[in-house]
């Protein structure tokens, strides 16, 4: 590996990790050498495959249990070609709908967060209860064949987690916990529903949504795409962890890339960190290679007094990145004070598109005043700066998935420190290329 100086991580013990986040690192499956073809990044073959065989089958992230705390508050997603309604029942459930009405097709509702005493198409004025239910078909004496099967709209499973809504396109979908396995007890003791909105943006892309799990599910690219973090974070003492469906790599964070020379002043990321802990830099006068370490027992011996509960969670998430990958598009960096998710979805029609989810929440000190919801944005890449490392992300990934489609490009070429994209693929294959198409 190329670098400057050696570096040996000093880790949590995973023995003293107890009930929370299991530190220790799963044994790396053996998935081969082979290219992982290009042509799933742009084919519509491939395209209608995933539909019919993924998207359809898995459990989706439809979003934040908060945005629908009182009866008949809704979140209306779109998945590919679909949208759903996700709403709050009077007895304080969630219940999951096709936002479409049965009558000629229209859609209910656009996408996005809101409240109603029951769901009106403004064609017709066909009318729905909460509960999916149709209330009211004007003129129904002059339908010879009746109302709809059941009068009701098809009913999708949904479940809450973790401070999110989950749904599925699939009936007989598998429980949501044996999906999720073994990821509750990872991300229960970070506690979301403590934090509160900080950034909702949703960007078109001109990439296939692989292109973007890829990237963000490996830090090979940080040399590349990203130098200004190789002053923030170690990207070569990398933990890579593997389950069954899902993903993780830990990453140290307020370190140093062993791929540069040690700095004889604190990086301003590095800075960062020590200020939004509390730290006086000032003050301080450790070695820099010892900040990591020294932000870890601070938080720790100053969280309580800043309202922060940091008791659920070892010294190492204290600073370093947690990072999950949800299968099939959710990407997570998890922090003690914040939480960064990307949602990635497919475009309903062209692979060479995508809908890209950037949603963050930042930890809310006890005692302190719960901050009003951030407003939802959308556009296009390019017409706003979404951060200058998305953006570099951003400006990359349409040349990648251009380079995807020439005939000199047989597909993607992986290496070891890029192991979480081909167990993606694996866990992808495993879906496309089962029996009965479902699991």
């Amino acid at each position: 590996m190329d670098v400057k100086r050696v570096v040996d991580v000093i880790r949590v013990d995973p023995a003293t990790c107890g009930n929370g986040t299991p530190a220790e690192r799963a044994p790396d499956p053996d998935l081969g050498t082979a290219l992982i073809p290009a042509e799933r990044y742009y084919a519509p073959e491939f395209m209608k495959l995933e539909w019919e065989r993924v998207w359809t089958k898995v459990w989706l992230l439809g979003g934040r249990s908060d945005d629908i705390t009182a009866p008949g508050d809704y979140i209306c997603t779109e998945i590919g070609k679909e949208s759903v309604l996700i709403v709050r029942q009077h007895d304080g459930s969630v219940r999951c709908f096709p936002n479409v009405c049965l009558h000629r097709g229209n859609r209910l509702r656009p996408e996005g967060l809101g409240n109603a005493e029951q769901f009106r198409c403004m064609y017709h004025h066909w009318t729905y209860g909460l509960d999916g239910t149709l209330d009211r078909i004007p003129d129904l004496c002059t339908f010879a064949q009746g109302g709809p099967p059941k009068m009701a709209l098809p009913s999708f499973p949904c479940t809450e987690w973790n401070g999110f809504v989950w749904y599925s396109l699939n009936p007989d979908v598998e429980p949501f916990d044996d999906y999720i396995s073994p990821l509750k007890q990872h991300l229960e003791p970070y506690h979301p529903e403590r934090m509160a909105w900080k950034r909702d943006v949703t960007v078109e892309w001109d990439c296939n949504w692989k292109a973007s799990v890829d990237a963000f599910n490996e830090s090979y690219h940080v040399q590349g795409i990203h130098p200004q973090l190789l002053w923030y974070l170690d990207d070569t003492n990398i933990q890579i962890d593997c389950y069954e469906r899902h993903n993780r790599y830990l990453i140290p964070f307020a370190s140093i890339s062993p791929r540069v020379a040690m700095p004889s002043q604190i990086p301003p990321g590095i800075a960062e960190i020590m200020t939004h802990a509390g730290m006086d830099i000032a003050d301080y006068e450790g070695r820099i290679g010892d900040i990591r370490r020294d932000v870890q027992v601070f938080k720790r011996q100053h969280g309580q007094a800043q309202g922060k509960d940091y008791s659920e969670l070892n010294d190492d998430q204290l600073t370093d990145d947690y990072h999950y990958m949800i299968f099939p598009n959710v990407s997570l960096n998890m922090h003690a004070d914040d939480i960064m998710m990307f949602r990635q979805r497919p475009h309903a029609t062209d692979p060479n598109k995508m809908l890209y989810d950037v949603w963050v929440f930042e930890l809310v000190p006890e005692g302190a005043e719960w901050p009003k919801r951030v407003r939802h944005q959308r556009f296009r890449h390019g017409d706003k700066s979404i951060g200058l490392v998305l953006d570099q992300d951003a400006y990359n990934l349409p040349t990648v998935q251009l380079g995807m489609r020439s005939d000199s490009f047989p597909g993607l070429w992986i290496g070891e420190q890029e192991l979480r994209i081909r167990h993606f693929h694996k866990v992808l294959d495993d879906y496309i290329n089962a029996p009965d198409a479902s699991l």
